[in-house]
């Protein structure tokens, strides 16, 4: 099958050529007739696998007769990258079209957005909060609205918009054509999609395994040497881009600056960044320029690379369904990928569920030259001085872990997991696990 299966109008597969897509993927192959047909859609499929183009195509196609200087679609997106990357896929794919989009969100000046708004264009790709200030204002008129796009559903009721999701619906007509995304559908998200959807089509595309052009790995580590054996990870694989996920904007932050300093060039993308530097870190990542980018779930949703060699899960995800969609992000495009998970002994959770969704067991992997046995420093620097000593005479002893090579992971405490200090209780416990209170500045500075 190809573009022109669909009959899709010339000027838009122009675009198609020019972006160099050849073969539709499967969600354009079974979204795009019923879309073209005005059917509502509703698409159950993950990051990556072209549901961008599956509903810019037809909508390009519909818009290049009729009304103009108006609000003809409406495409709400959860976050400031994902809505700027489905813009430029907007001007990439029409730009032999002549139908104009503009993306609005936060974090930057609400004035040239208003501006463009009175050029009336006919798509408006727009976060939820800035559109709700728009709505507020005057600024965009929706009553004209014939196409609405909720894209990635699950990540706004995640991020908390589907309030603001609901208030904007009072804003547009009843009467319209809607298209609902999610990768996963829990209760709220259903109960969204049946509010808003009309007798839609529903498509499933790959929501419970990814791509088989992703191997996958686990390394089992204890928690403060997640950095360390980071580091010693980068050093010793053959890689082109990077994408390591945190679990918090202060760990991405963190690791940006470790990785720095390490002559990595690294950058990262957290909910702290402004506007500008986020589109900087993106902007040097997709050129080349950036070779490790350090993200969260949230702010990596607008990530569409498809050289990204490696995903690093630096913290294991929330849920078997973030995990898909972290390493969505490599093996894309007929690309072989390879997806890294360092694991705790508090992981173990999720890590059967990671195996379950895969279906087999995720190999686990260690490196023969990394010393799993370092003690924790930061277990000592709150101890008594007693307590001090007492972990420098333990330092020349060697768990049976530790002598065989062997990383004892999946039996630590909670409190080693986590990197928290706590005290010794009692000199038997100092012997049952030396290496936690043993001290060393070369640590220090790794960890």
């Amino acid at each position: 099958m190809t573009f022109q299966t669909f009959k899709l109008n010339e000027r838009v597969i122009d675009g198609v050529v020019k972006a160099g897509y050849v073969t539709p993927t499967p969600i354009q192959t079974k979204a795009i007739p019923p879309v073209m047909d005005g059917r509502d859609v509703m698409g159950l499929a993950q990051t990556g696998t072209g549901k961008t183009a599956a509903f810019v195509l037809p909508m390009l196609h519909r818009f290049l007769d009729g009304p103009s200087k108006r609000v003809r679609a409406l495409i709400i997106a959860p976050t400031r990258e994902l809505a700027e990357q489905i813009h430029e896929s907007i001007e990439t794919l029409g730009r032999q079209t002549g139908v104009r989009s503009i993306s609005i969100y936060g974090g930057v000046g609400i004035n040239p957005q208003i501006q463009k708004l009175r050029q009336g264009p006919a798509i408006v790709v727009a976060c939820p909060g800035r559109l709700l200030d728009h709505l507020g204002r005057g600024t965009v008129d929706l009553s004209n609205l014939e196409m609405l796009v909720i894209d990635e559903a699950d990540q706004m009721f995640d991020m908390g918009f589907f309030p603001d999701i609901r208030r904007i619906l009072g804003h547009v007509p009843k009467q319209r054509q809607t298209l609902f995304f999610s990768a996963t559908m829990p209760d709220p998200i259903h109960l969204l999609a049946k509010d808003v959807l009309r007798d839609p089509v529903t498509i499933r595309i790959g929501i419970q395994a990814p791509a088989d052009t992703v191997s996958h790995a686990l390394y089992p580590v204890a928690q403060h040497l997640k950095t360390a054996l980071l580091m010693k990870l980068l050093g010793q694989t053959d890689t082109n881009s990077v994408l390591v996920f945190t679990r918090t904007k202060h760990r991405a932050k963190m690791l940006d600056r470790k990785l720095t300093a390490a002559g990595y060039e690294a950058a990262s993308l957290q909910g702290n960044l402004s506007q500008n530097r986020r589109q900087a870190a993106l902007s040097g990542f997709k050129e080349g320029r950036v070779r490790i980018l350090v993200a969260t779930d949230i702010a990596a949703r607008g990530i569409d690379v498809t050289r990204v060699s490696h995903v690093i899960n630096y913290d294991v995800p929330s849920t078997p369904e973030a995990y898909i969609h972290r390493i969505g992000r490599t093996g894309r495009a007929s690309e072989t990928g390879e997806a890294f998970t360092l694991v705790t002994g508090d992981d173990g959770d999720m890590v059967r569920a990671i195996d379950r969704v895969l279906g087999t067991r995720v190999e686990r992997r260690q490196l023969a030259d990394f010393d799993y046995g370092l003690p924790d420093t930061r277990s000592t620097q709150n101890a008594s001085p007693r307590a001090a000593v007492n972990a420098s005479r333990g330092n020349g002893r060697s768990s049976s872990s530790q002598a065989n090579g062997k990383p004892k992971t999946f039996s630590h405490s909670r409190n080693a997991a986590h990197g928290t200090a706590s005290r010794p209780t009692s000199t038997s416990r100092q012997k049952r696990r030396p290496q936690r209170w043993g001290e060393s500045t070369a640590v220090r500075s790794a960890a």
